[in-house]
C-alpha cells in the first residue's frame, strides 16, 4: 500500500491492513439511476453467496490449508464494513446509510464501504465485490456474465413491482460463510428457502432465476455450459487441493497456477 490514504489505513487498522494480501474480482454493470441501482442491490442479496461458491479459489494461507475454499472472503471480512448488507429500500436511504457510517468515523471514506455489492462511487454502475479471483479466465467470464444477468433480472423485477426478499442480513452472513467454507464441495444455503441444499441444486436455482436475464440464446447457452463445466471439474480451490494432494508442496501448486494462467 502506498500513498497518504493507505498510510492512514495502516495507522487505523493495524494488522488487518498489513495482512490484507488479497485481490478482488469486482464486476460493474450499468444502471439507469441510483434508484434502479439500489433496487438491484436489494434483490441481489440472496444470490451473491452463490457467486462466491462458484469462484472459490483461495484454500491456502501462508502455506497452510485453511479448510476454506475461499479464505480470501474470511480475510477480507476483517474490515469493519465488509460483507452482507441490509435492504436499503431507496437511493435516499442508501445515501443516508453511507452518511451515518462515515459519521461514525470508523471507515476513512466512502471507498471503504466494502459491502458485497454497492453502488460505484465513480461510475453509474452496480459493483459486485463478493467473488474470489477465478483461476481460469473462462470462469471469470462466466461469473461476470452471471452478474450481468442477475442485475438485469433484478431490474426487471423492480420495474414489475416484485417485492424484495427481506431475508435477514444475519442469514446472508451464514450463507456467505458456508460458500466460503466449502465452495461447491458441500451443501450451500438455498437463496429462496435459506436451508441447506446440494451445491449443484443451488447453482441450478440461480440459472433458473436469471433465465430471462440473458442478452440472447447464444449467451445463455455459453454461460450455462460454463457454469456446468465448473460444477463438473470443480472450482479453482478444488484444483489447488488436488495438486497439493498429488505433489505435496506449495511450489507445485504455484507452478500449476502459473501453467493454468499461461495456458488461459
Amino acid at each position: 500500500m502506498a500513498g497518504d490514504r493507505y498510510d492512514r489505513m495502516r495507522e487505523r487498522f493495524g494488522l488487518t491492513a498489513a495482512e490484507q494480501l488479497t485481490c478482488g474480482f469486482h464486476v460493474h454493470v450499468s444502471v439507469t439511476s441510483p434508484d434502479e441501482g439500489v433496487a438491484v442491490l436489494d434483490r441481489l442479496r440472496p444470490w451473491l453467496p452463490v457467486l462466491l461458491a462458484l469462484s472459490a479459489n483461495s484454500p491456502f494461507w501462508q502455506g497452510e490449508d485453511t479448510a476454506f475454499a475461499s479464505y480470501r472472503y474470511q480475510a477480507w471480512g476483517r474490515w469493519p464494513s465488509a460483507g452482507a448488507y441490509d435492504v436499503h429500500e431507496s437511493a435516499v436511504r442508501y445515501a443516508q446509510t453511507l452518511a451515518e457510517m462515515l459519521a461514525a468515523e470508523v471507515t476513512l471514506d466512502a471507498g471503504m464501504v466494502y459491502f458485497d455489492a454497492r453502488l460505484s462511487a465513480h461510475a453509474p454502475t452496480v459493483e459486485t465485490r463478493i467473488a474470489d479471483v477465478c483461476l481460469l479466465p473462462g470462469d471469470a467470464a462466466v461469473v461476470a456474465v452471471l452478474v450481468r444477468a442477475l442485475v438485469e433480472t433484478a431490474a426487471a423485477e423492480w420495474r414489475a413491482g416484485v417485492p424484495v426478499d427481506p431475508v435477514p442480513t444475519s442469514m446472508l452472513r451464514l450463507a456467505s460463510w458456508r460458500a466460503s467454507r466449502s465452495g461447491l464441495e458441500d451443501d450451500l444455503l438455498h437463496p429462496v428457502t435459506h436451508r441447506p441444499c446440494p451445491a449443484a441444486d443451488v447453482v441450478e436455482a440461480l440459472l433458473r432465476h436469471v433465465r430471462d436475464g440473458w442478452a440472447d440464446e447464444g449467451e445463455r447457452a455459453e454461460a450455462e455450459g460454463g457454469v456446468r463445466d465448473i460444477l463438473r471439474r470443480g472450482t479453482g480451490a478444488a484444483r489447488q487441493r488436488r495438486v497439493m494432494a498429488r505433489a505435496g508442496s506449495c511450489e507445485a501448486v504455484l507452478a500449476d497456477l502459473a501453467d493454468a494462467t499461461v495456458d488461459g
